[in-house]
């Protein structure tokens, strides 16, 4: 079978995917939907065209092309669905047949709403990019302006002061429940590399916590990970709209990635999780990405499904939107009366905020950010960003979580380290008395210091709904959310953003999507920034006035950097994980996007390229 374009509404980088018979000598493309035979109980891989031309033409070489080997067994499918992923056991238990035709039921359902919201988004960027900025909707104005109120929060996620998150690993899922935080936010977006072992793993991983069975032997400390008495409440982040899974096909194109980890997830746990974890209530969700009301409204009309399926009430379900686009602050008050009856709140997730505002005015030269350290809370935009959403969400009766506290302890270094927890205060000082109520650690070693800032500041309370209602950010206008954040630009900043960005790409590459790289926890968010800021100081060839070179950023300087920085990069992690690593590749993926002439919408997309899989040889059995 030939499989073309992923839903024209992603980008011109979408998932143009091609399935080539087992010989591995077959590598030419044709474009006639019938010249390939449907194979899938063989060994295949698959690439795109253009990835082939870019590799052969930067000579980066080309992947192992997995030895030949007929699978015996293969996945019990409904009608319309092709699984191309690895054949395993244990993933069997999770790719039911029953099971998957939930997720193929939603996919036929929404699929046409889904490509609506997405050919609305690259609408809204070309008013951008021809000079329009967003704002506040005049459609909508009633329903800013109207009093209403979403349903009460659950009782069993009231208190939310502490959320830690990360990938859907089995070994971070055990310790992430166990860390004391109140709520685990269990990943599959930005703090996970989507290969098929990932996506997958994570789902049976998820099983056998809400089962409460998982366990982990790590067999280099001799030591069985298992679960406390007590843990955190499980909320789980599936992916963004735009995100496809190439490795199940849903009448011949394929599946969208969140219906697909949603549709898993809940299918198998929402009767187990309501029991033990929900008081009633749940699954619970984060929703991310989303940059306006329409996709919220696909969100809950998907929600209402499932819960008419499971036959359970209506509004059990309940999700957590990240307000992380800069369209979406505009829409907060209309993003949660779509949601009214699932939502419990709104979050600030500010790494992706501030790769938005690049992505939204990549066509505003007077928009220029400076180095991405110098962008913070306390710039005008993201404190009004911050406040309106605090404002917003307790107005309307439900939580108002604050950002990531993406700092990890210094264990070499005492003093630096204290610097660093000060830092986390600080931070979360701030939020307490704003009117959050709630924050994010990405390490377990951070949680007491922001439990221990929230419950000095809110006492016995589990929220500061009621008390907290911040009607002075009833005056912030759009030209407030707008405002040009300060700050000088430096050669150092551009230097950290290629190096991490590299650094992360390389690790995403080889199945990680979570990093810790000089002191702090990366993930695509923040590998984002530093792609985004890169690309617009190149575009406009700005000038590093912040450490006082005066010299402009051009493709000769930046060539310059990135052959300094791989330098520095070997000699950090040594020349023999340099040597096994995708070190190289990353560089070439980051340095195309970064000194393309348009700017790709996400830097997932094109890199997805790279680790779709359509039946590699069997590994390990779990």
């Amino acid at each position: 079978m030939y499989i073309w374009a992923y839903m024209e509404t992603l980008s011109r980088y979408s998932v143009e995917v091609f399935a080539c018979e087992v010989n591995p000598s077959c590598l030419s493309i044709s474009k006639d939907a019938n010249s390939a035979k449907s194979t899938p109980q063989h060994s295949m891989s698959i690439t795109s065209k253009r990835l082939q031309e870019e590799r052969k033409a930067m000579d980066i070489g080309s992947y192992p092309t997995p030895a030949v080997k007929n699978i015996a067994s293969h996945y019990d499918v409904p009608e319309g669905v092709d699984i191309r992923g690895r054949y395993d056991a244990g993933f069997a238990k999770i790719l039911t047949k029953d099971a998957l035709k939930f997720v193929a039921d939603l996919q036929r359902k929404f699929r046409n709403h889904i490509k609506y919201a997405l050919e609305c988004r690259r609408e809204a960027k070309r008013r951008y990019n021809e000079g329009g900025i967003p704002g506040f909707d005049p459609a909508t104005r009633y329903i800013r302006e109207q009093e209403w109120v979403c349903a009460p929060v659950p009782p069993a996620v009231a208190d939310r002061k502490v959320e830690i998150t990360g990938p859907v690993e089995r070994k971070m899922i055990i310790n992430a429940l166990n860390s004391g935080a109140k709520v685990f936010m269990a990943d599959f977006e930005d703090a996970l590399s989507p290969s098929w072992e990932n996506l997958i793993r994570g789902q049976v991983n998820l099983k056998d916590a809400v089962d409460g069975t998982i366990s982990f032997h790590d067999k280099v400390r001799n030591r069985v990970y298992k679960l406390n008495d007590q843990t955190a409440k499980l909320f789980v982040r599936p992916r963004g709209w735009h995100l496809p899974e190439a490795h199940i096909l849903i009448d011949g194109e394929p599946a969208t990635g969140c219906l697909v980890d949603f549709g898993l997830y809940f299918y198998h746990n929402h009767s187990a999780f309501r029991r033990t974890q929900g008081a009633g209530f749940g699954p619970f969700f984060y929703l991310p990405k989303m940059e306006h009301s329409r996709e919220a409204k696909i969100w809950n009309s998907v929600f209402e499904k499932a819960e008419k399926v499971a036959g359970i009430e209506r509004g059990s379900i309940r999700a957590t939107v990240l307000i992380e686009t800069l369209p979406a602050v505009f829409q907060m008050d209309e993003i949660l009366y779509e949601l009214k009856e699932h939502s419990v709140g709104l979050n600030c997730g500010r790494w992706d905020y501030i790769f938005s505002y690049v992505k939204t005015f990549q066509a505003h030269p007077d928009r220029l950010l400076p180095d991405r350290v110098l962008v913070g809370m306390t710039q005008h935009f993201m404190k009004s960003y911050s406040d309106l959403l605090i404002r917003t969400c307790h107005r309307r009766g439900v939580h108002a979580m604050g950002g990531m506290a993406a700092q990890i302890p210094i264990k070499d270094d005492p003093v630096a380290n204290e610097a660093a927890v000060e830092l986390v205060r600080k931070d979360k000082l701030r939020e307490a008395k704003a009117g959050h109520d709630g924050t994010w650690a990405a390490h377990p070693g951070l949680i007491p210091t922001c439990l221990e800032v929230f419950n000095n500041n809110m006492g016995n309370a589990p929220n500061q709904i009621k008390t907290m209602k911040r009607e002075d950010a009833a005056k912030i206008t759009e030209q407030d959310l707008l405002q040009v954040p300060r700050g000088g630009r430096s050669m150092e900043g551009l230097r950290l953003n290629t190096r991490v960005g590299i650094q992360y790409v390389a690790a995403w590459l080889s199945g990680t999507g979570s990093v810790p790289l000089y002191n702090l926890m990366e993930d695509a968010a923040t590998a984002e920034i530093s792609r985004v800021q890169n690309w617009q100081w190149l575009k406009y060839g700005v000038e590093l006035n912040g450490d006082g070179l005066g010299v402009k950023v051009n493709r000769q300087l930046f060539a310059r950097v990135v052959e300094e920085e791989m330098a520095r990069i070997e000699k950090e992690v040594g020349t023999e994980r340099f040597k096994r690593g995708m070190y190289k590749e990353a560089r070439n993926i980051f340095t195309r996007q970064c000194t393309s002439p348009t700017l790709d919408d996400f830097l997932t997309l094109d890199a997805y390229n790279y680790i779709v899989l359509h039946h590699p040889t069997e590994t390990s059995k779990l």
